[in-house]
Parts: structure tokens; sequence; C-alpha cells
């Protein structure tokens, strides 16, 4: 089970009991250290050939990143992991992908823009294909060295490489979707409030949106309790298990009114509800 936080430094996911603040890429600008990277989320429909990414250096140093596509499964919980072999159902774009640079340097402040374009295949199947787009950040010279000499001998230099994806997506033919949320609950975890509950989605494409929480206490008047940006759920995956932690104004407890979570697309989207479900509190 993922958890989907709220508050001002925007939403974060943590599994129960395993790992808190990992943090999701749900903003409109993400950073992989000190890469920006906008659009997170590529789409390329009907007769469209070629889209874009921005990507700037906002650190103080200059940074060299490798880019390349790879094929990634996403879990029930929302996790990623990269896969070589496909498994029923899915279906990836790498292979009808070109794209330029595959590697670039940034100084610090500086600028570059990745191009892609597609290039489908006869006789290719409707629906959706997804692969994501992978910026490998290259150690610089000093930290590229593995040996390092000390005043007791030799030492080993160990570099942690850092990297962030983002989805690219082909759609091919006539697409849909449609997504219910059920099996809203509440649980408690210390003190903490948790709304529990699944997005199963059905068609042959992805849903991508917003979620919110709103409490309405009877009598009341309604407020924003939890919010989560850019949730996905991405084929061939059915369902997507999640919780939200509510983060409640002083004061306010969620009792004697309805919890209402939300899940609706980006307001660039249309901003329609894709699934509602309410919860009555006593």
């Amino acid at each position: 089970m993922m958890y989907l936080f709220s508050g001002s430094s925007g939403p974060i996911f943590s599994a129960r009991s395993l790992f808190v603040g990992a943090v999701l890429l749900l903003f409109t600008a993400t950073a992989c250290a000190d890469l920006m990277i906008y659009p997170t989320r590529l789409v390329i429909d009907g007769n469209q050939r070629a889209t874009k990414v921005e990507l700037i250096n906002n650190g103080s140093q200059t940074a060299m990143y490798r880019i390349s596509l790879v094929n990634r499964r996403m879990s029930e919980t929302g996790e990623f992991s990269d896969i070589d072999a496909p498994l029923p159902g899915e279906q990836f774009s790498k292979d009808m992908l070109r794209y330029s640079p595959r590697q670039i340097t940034l100084a610090p402040g500086a600028g570059q823009t990745v191009r892609l374009m597609v290039r489908k295949p006869a006789n290719l199947e409707p629906g959706e294909y997804r692969s994501h787009l992978l910026f490998s950040k290259q150690p610089s010279v000093q930290e590229g060295r593995n040996l390092i000499d000390d005043k007791e001998g030799v030492g080993v230099r160990i570099t942690t490489l850092v990297g962030v994806s983002i989805p690219v997506i082909v759609r091919h033919g006539y697409t849909s979707a449609q997504v219910d949320l059920t099996g809203l609950k509440l649980s408690r975890e210390g003190d903490r409030i948790v709304a529990d509950f699944v997005l199963e989605r059905s068609g042959n494409q992805s849903v991508y949106g917003d979620i919110i929480a709103m409490f309405r206490p009877s009598g009341g008047k309604a407020q924003v309790v939890g919010r989560a940006s850019g949730v996905a759920v991405y084929t061939p995956n059915p369902s997507r298990q999640a919780s939200i932690v509510t983060n409640l104004e002083s004061g306010v407890t969620l009792s004697g009114g309805t919890l209402q979570i939300t899940y609706r697309e980006q307001a660039e989207d249309s901003g329609r509800i894709l699934a509602q479900e309410s919860l009555v509190i006593p």
C-alpha cells in the first residue's frame, strides 16, 4: 500500500513500515538532483509525429546526463521496475521512438531541448504504447576517479549516480479508459488518519490526474484535507492501491461529516472528474 501525503511541501509517497519521504514525481516540473524537467509526461496522439522536453540545470555545477529509452512496469502500488520481456498486455513505445541528443552537458542555469519523433510501424494495433525517457547523471572527472590517495595509502571512492525518467506514451487508433474509485475506508497510523482506496481502471488507455480529499462536517463548510497531483494508473494495470494521509487544520477532526475523494484530470487536460467516492463518518 502506498501513501499519498499532503502538506505545504507537496505530495509525498511512503510505503507502510518501509520508508518515509521518498519523493514521487508529481510536480509540473521535477528534479533529479539539480535537473529540472518539463513536462514530466509526454503523450503523442493521433497524427502527431514529434514532441519535445525541456531541461534546465538548476544547480551550481556543470552536469552531464546520458539519455536513453527504457521499459518499465508499474506495480499495483505505483512503484516502477525495469523490465526486458513484456507480460501479456504490455506494449512499449521504445522501438518506434527516435530522439536527439543522446547526451548533454549543462552549465549552471543552462537549458537544453530534447526532441523526439515517432515512426509507427505498419499495421500497428490500436492502443497505448509506453516507454520511459531516462536521464542518467554521469560522474564528473573528479567523481569518476575510483581510486584516491590518502595519507595511509589508497582508498576507494564510491560514487552514486542518480537518474530520473518520464513516461513517453504513444496512442494509436481509438483509445479510451474508465476508472472507478472503490473501497474507501479509514485507518489510523499513529496520530494520523488515513483514507484507503483503490483506483480501478478499464479500457486500452492509461488514466492520469489529481486526487483531492475534502471533508464536510455536518452543517459546516467543506475543506480540502488532502491532495496529490499527477497520479497515474498505466496500462495494462487494472488497479492501483493508494492511501491519502489527511492534513487537518487545528481543532478539526474527521467525525460527524462526509469525506469525499475525487480523482480528476488536470486542468490542462480539461479537469473533468474521472472518479469520485464519499464516506459518511459518524
